[in-house]
C-alpha cells in the first residue's frame, strides 16, 4: 500500500533503486572477496630461460597474455632470462660431460636468472611455479646429448631445491627439426623423455613453428609463446 501523498507507482520506483543498489552492494562485496583470497592463495611464478630461441620470444606479445587470462592479471609473475649460444651447463651447476671433468664455469646463467626471480617475488607468496625452457641446440653441437636428460632433471630438481618446492612444473620446447644428425636427435629425444618422465612435466612440439634457419621467426616466436602458456596453463590447472 502506498504511503499518504506518494503513489503505487513511486513505492514501486523506490524499491527497484534500492534493489538495484543492494545488488551493486552484493558484487563490490564478492569481488573484495574473490581478490582477498586470491591474493592469500598466492601468485602463479612463470620461470622462462634457455638460449636464443627464448631470448627472441617476448612474453608481453605472447605469453603473458594468456597466463593473464587463466588466472588474472593480478595473479601472476613472469620472469625471462636468456642468452644465445649457452649450453645448459651454464644452468645446471653440477653438469658434468660423459668423459673428463665438470668445467668451472657451470650455473653463471642460473645465478643471473634467480636474481631476477627472486627480486620478482619478493615479499609475495607464490601458489605455484612453472619453469619454461627452449635451449639444447648448443649441446647438440657440442655432442652432449648423452648426458642432456640428467642434466635437465638436475636442472629441475637444482630450481626447486632452491625454491625450497617439490611441486616445480615445467614445460620444454622440444628442439626443430633444423638438424637430423644423431647428436640432435639425441637432445629432441632426451627433452620429450625428461618431460614425459614426471606428471609435473609436459614439451611442445615446435616442429611446424614458423622458422629462418635455426631460429624462429617473429610469426613463429609469437606461436610457441602461445604453445607455452597452453602447456603451463594445463599443468597448473590439472
Amino acid at each position: 500500500m502506498s504511503r499518504p501523498g506518494q503513489t503505487e507507482g513511486q513505492d514501486q520506483e523506490k524499491g527497484t533503486y534500492h534493489m538495484k543498489h543492494l545488488s551493486i552492494f552484493i558484487l563490490i562485496a564478492l569481488a573484495s572477496v574473490a581478490s582477498a583470497s586470491a591474493e592469500e592463495m598466492g601468485k602463479h611464478l612463470f620461470i622462462l630461460s634457455g638460449q636464443s630461441n627464448m631470448a627472441n620470444l617476448s612474453p608481453n606479445v605472447s605469453f603473458t597474455p594468456a597466463v593473464e587470462a587463466a588466472f588474472g592479471k593480478d595473479n601472476v609473475i613472469v620472469v625471462k632470462d636468456a642468452r644465445g649460444s649457452s649450453a645448459i651447463r651454464k644452468w645446471y651447476k653440477n653438469w658434468k660431460p660423459a668423459k673428463g671433468d665438470m668445467p668451472k664455469d657451470n650455473g653463471t646463467l642460473y645465478d643471473r636468472l634467480m636474481l631476477k626471480v627472486n627480486a620478482a617475488i619478493e615479499g609475495k607468496k607464490i601458489q605455484t611455479v612453472t619453469f619454461v625452457w627452449m635451449q639444447g641446440e648448443h649441446d647438440a653441437a657440442e655432442k652432449n646429448d648423452n648426458v642432456y636428460k640428467a642434466s635437465m632433471l638436475g636442472l629441475i630438481k637444482q630450481l626447486s631445491d632452491d625454491m625450497k618446492r617439490d611441486d616445480v612444473n615445467f614445460v620444454i620446447g622440444r628442439l626443430s627439426q633444423f638438424r637430423s644428425d644423431e647428436n640432435w636427435e639425441g637432445v629432441r629425444k632426451a627433452q620429450v623423455e625428461a618431460a614425459e618422465s614426471s606428471p609435473r612435466g609436459a614439451w611442445v612440439d615446435t616442429d611446424d613453428v614458423d622458422i629462418e634457419g635455426i631460429h624462429y621467426t617473429k610469426a613463429g616466436c609469437m606461436d610457441l609463446g602461445k604453445r607455452f602458456a597452453e602447456k603451463a596453463i594445463a599443468l597448473i590447472k590439472k
